[in-house]
């Protein structure tokens, strides 16, 4: 009966050095190869949680970076889309406006006045810009209108200036037919027939396509429809 007794102890014994070599030597790998790749296991842990909800964070909307200027694309959009329903015209006529900041009546406006409305909402007065800019390098700028200097009523709500002002200031980015390249707050030029020059705001809605829709006027007020394609681009900036 001793001998029995003494077997299953002996038994149990090398049972236990085995499993807890085995264990011994798995949990030494682990850590010798934590070590190796200097992956701390808190860190490990964090990469394992973002793992588990990578599929969530994809599906929400994403986050505008902040910017040492303090400008915000997704607000020049707001700010856009605050004026559908009441900018409800289009009114090309030439008017007399202060300086700066001076604009038409808001229920009425052009193309241009879309951006220049919705950028002064975080104090960049193009009218002021372009006119200061066209002061000093006159020349640059398109004499389709038989002027021989500047015009601070006018000057700012051309499409033709404010392509040569963009680009001048580097604000241009390259034409893409891939709507993924055109982002919230982007600036995009077209000519309407391959004739009239006519501009619009990127906004943060798209189509199911993924197809950005677009803040402008062209001819019933502000609106957001889907246009981004509808013309030929001729150039694309972001502020």
């Amino acid at each position: 009966m001793k001998t029995f007794k003494h077997y299953i102890l002996l038994t149990i014994a090398i049972l236990a050095l085995v499993v807890g070599y085995f264990y011994f030597s798995k949990t030494t790998t682990q850590e010798t190869y934590r070590k190796l790749k200097k992956i701390p296991s808190q860190v490990e842990t964090k990469i394992n949680a973002l793992n588990l909800n990578i599929e969530k964070i994809n599906t929400l909307p994403p986050k505008e970076q902040t910017r040492k200027d303090g400008f915000s694309a997704l607000k020049l959009t707001g700010d856009a889309k605050k004026q559908i329903g009441v900018t409800v015209n289009y009114d090309p006529a030439y008017s007399t406006i202060s300086y700066p900041n001076g604009d038409v009546d808001i229920a009425k406006g052009v193309c241009t006045d879309v951006v220049i409305r919705a950028m002064r909402k975080q104090g960049i007065d193009l009218q002021k810009l372009v006119h200061e800019d066209m002061k000093a390098h006159f020349s640059v700028y398109p004499k389709y209108w038989g002027l021989h200097k500047t015009d601070k009523n006018i000057d700012h709500r051309r499409v033709l200036n404010l392509e040569v002002f963009l680009q001048r200031k580097g604000k241009s980015i390259n034409v893409s037919k891939e709507k993924k390249e055109y982002l919230t707050g982007d600036l995009v030029t077209w000519r309407i027939n391959d004739k009239l020059p006519h501009i619009g705001i990127v906004s943060n809605k798209t189509l199911r396509d993924g197809t950005p829709l677009v803040i402008h006027n062209i001819g019933r007020g502000t609106q957001e429809q889907d246009v981004l394609f509808r013309y030929r681009i001729i150039a694309h900036y972001r502020w």
